[in-house]
Order: C-alpha cells, then structure tokens, then sequence
C-alpha cells in the first residue's frame, strides 16, 4: 500500500514538474512580445486629438478601451505645445529624454511653467487643468487607467474638431 502512494506521489510530481516547465517555455515566448528596447518600440502617427507632429507608442493595454491600465509614449519635436486641457481619471508622466515644461491652469502662459528634466515624474490628478511644451525633442511615458480622454479647456484649440 506504501509502496503504491509512494508510486503515484511520485508520478503526479513528475507530470507537476513537466506541466511547469511547458507552462514556463510557453510563458518565456508569450512575453517576448511585452517587451520593449528603444529600437523596438512602435512609433506612429499621434491620435488627431493632439497637434500635427508628435509620434505615438502603445506599449500596454488600449487607452481608448472602457477600463484597464494603459503605457504610452509621446515623442514631440522642439517646441510642440500642448494647448491647457484636463482628464477625468489621473495622469501618471516619466520623462524619458529632453526637457519636458509643465503648467497648471486655463491659458497658456510659458513663464508659470515648470520645467521637468529627464527622469522626472509628475502625476495629475483628475480634472486637473494643465498644458505642455517640449524644449528640444523630448519623449515622455504616461500611464494610467483607461478610458483617456482628452478635454481642452477651450474646445476650438482641439486639433480634431479643426478638421
């Protein structure tokens, strides 16, 4: 009887370790694909709700989904301005490279703006009203939960309704 639970004890670890180590190939090849080097990642063209110029990443997740987390990257050339606007969840920015300028309110006014070297970070919470300009070509990371919407403070300065 010892003998017999020995026996399948043994036979269930071993069919335990194999389904691992499929499990754990089948995971290592999945995941390729979650990850990104600075050659690898899939620049196109910005979403029409901001300006001509900027290139777009989505590294995680679908920002126009109803829910769920999402990662992004904008690249902007010297320059590129953000008009003030605001979103309904929180805004989660790394700056990746350049000089990121960051302002808080209605109207865009560059000397109130606060200037964001490479490796800060900044979080903006909902509703909170705030525009961008970029110093050089600058690359910035936000993350947050899904859906993003965009809101300017004054609708005529959405680029996709002056289409």
């Amino acid at each position: 009887m010892k003998r017999s639970m020995y026996f399948t004890l043994a036979v269930v670890g071993l069919l335990c370790g194999a389904g691992l180590s499929f499990a754990q190939v089948a995971s290592n090849e999945s995941h390729e694909s979650h990850v990104f080097t600075p050659d690898t990642i899939p620049w196109g063209p910005a979403p029409p709700f901001v300006a001509p110029g900027a290139q777009l990443a989505v590294l995680e997740g679908n920002p126009a989904a109803t829910t769920g987390n999402y990662t992004v990257r904008v690249k902007m050339p010297d320059g590129y301005r953000i008009s003030p606007h605001w979103h309904p969840l929180r805004e989660n920015v790394t700056v990746i490279s350049g000089t990121f300028k960051v302002g808080m309110g209605d109207v865009f006014e560059t000397n109130k703006m606060r200037t964001l070297p490479t490796g800060s970070f900044a979080f903006l919470d909902p509703n909170m009203h705030h525009y961008a300009m970029a110093f050089g070509e600058v690359i910035v990371q936000i993350h947050g939960m899904a859906p993003l919407q965009f809101n300017y403070v004054n609708p005529g300065d959405d680029p996709s309704r002056n289409k």
